[in-house]
């Protein structure tokens, strides 16, 4: 459909929507629903709580529609009502993070620690691919679509202020002008300037730009699928030392909720050896591929008595070209059927 043939679409819809039909509210807002959704997931770091923010947000439209005076798109009177949304939401929560940005490493040969969980608990969370929206970002944007989405990134995202954190995202990963960034804000041009410039200045503490390569590595890559499959084989037949060479010197373990991690090849190998792939542990792991931040992942399951296999977590992987970067196990077995995969495997 042409920009004018939608935007004549829209008006029929607005209209209708404004004389009370909600079918013709929902299909006007619905096919943004997605691009809300990781929208808030990004200044959020939690897909349960874009989740909320994407209803709130339909909600507040629907109710507010009359004071909808069509200065700027509908588009962008959604992301202004989702960007407050879930800025008033931060009011009331701590920010998201990673046990590596928030503990010192742990000692593979400690007791590791018990779980922080809760009803609200401060981990990052995974966004599936499958949920990500087809279009990517305005060409203005200055992170593409598949780093804007990476566990990296998005925990350097949560180290900024939530303002800052929300002016970035429009302008660095979603590409608004910095008018229209203004407007959803409810900033000046050069207040949204002025907290660019320091949101950039205090990512670049956390966060290389241009990512890892191997996050942003195609299914399709041949030399990262063989990684893969070397990673899946060393993983459900414990081959701790087959697992050990495929790790950069400096890799990195991460399990949340639980906040002990990792660091370097000897530490990951010794606490896997003694934790993960300890005793008979050969048929104990089974690996299912999905994709989980625009990485590699994979539905962890693990064998129960009776032999059947039952979701233990999600495992997320980045790659440094052809080296395991970092291995993070969301520690939950309800992550498994989040990414469409089934929790139990009969024997």
């Amino acid at each position: 459909m042409t920009d004018r043939r939608l935007e004549v679409a829209e008006a029929d819809l607005l209209a209708a929507a404004r004389a009370g039909d909600q079918q013709a509210f929902g299909n006007l807002a619905e096919p943004y629903r997605r691009e809300l959704q990781v929208h808030c997931y990004r200044i959020l770091g939690s897909l349960h709580d874009a989740e909320d923010m994407v209803q709130e947000t339909m909600l507040r439209a629907w109710r507010r529609l009359d004071t909808f005076q069509g200065r700027a798109s509908f588009r962008a009177w959604l992301y202004k009502i989702a960007t407050h949304a879930c800025l008033d939401a931060l009011d009331k929560r701590q920010r998201r993070t990673l046990p590596a940005l928030a503990y010192p490493a742990t000692d593979p040969r400690a007791p590791v620690a018990p779980a922080i969980a809760g009803p609200v608990h401060p981990w990052l969370e995974p966004y599936p691919d499958e949920l990500l929206p087809e279009t990517g970002p305005s060409p203005e944007a200055h992170f593409d679509a598949h780093e804007s989405i990476t566990l990296a990134f998005l925990a350097a995202l949560q180290a900024l202020p939530p303002r800052q954190r929300a002016a970035l995202i429009l302008r660095d990963a979603l590409g608004w002008p910095a008018s229209e960034t203004a407007d959803i804000l409810e900033l000046t041009v050069p207040a949204v300037k002025s907290a660019l410039h320091r949101a950039r200045a205090t990512l670049a503490k956390h966060y290389r730009v241009g990512g890892l390569a191997g996050a942003r590595a195609a299914p399709a890559d041949e030399a990262m699928r063989a990684q893969l499959d070397r990673f899946v084989h060393a993983w459900e037949t414990a081959d701790v030392a087959g697992l050990i060479a495929l790790l950069k010197d400096d890799a990195v373990l991460t399990m949340p909720p639980i906040p002990a991690w990792y660091r370097g090849r000897e530490s990951v190998g010794v606490f896997v050896a003694s934790a993960i792939l300890t005793g008979e542990a050969r048929g104990r792991w089974h690996l299912r591929p999905t994709r989980a931040n625009s990485q590699p992942a994979f539905a962890v399951y693990q064998r129960d008595d009776a032999g059947n296999y039952r979701a233990y977590g999600l495992q997320v992987l980045t790659f440094d070209g052809n080296q395991l970067a970092e291995m993070t196990i969301f520690v939950d077995p309800e992550w498994v059927p989040r990414f469409g995969l089934p929790a139990e495997i009969k024997a």
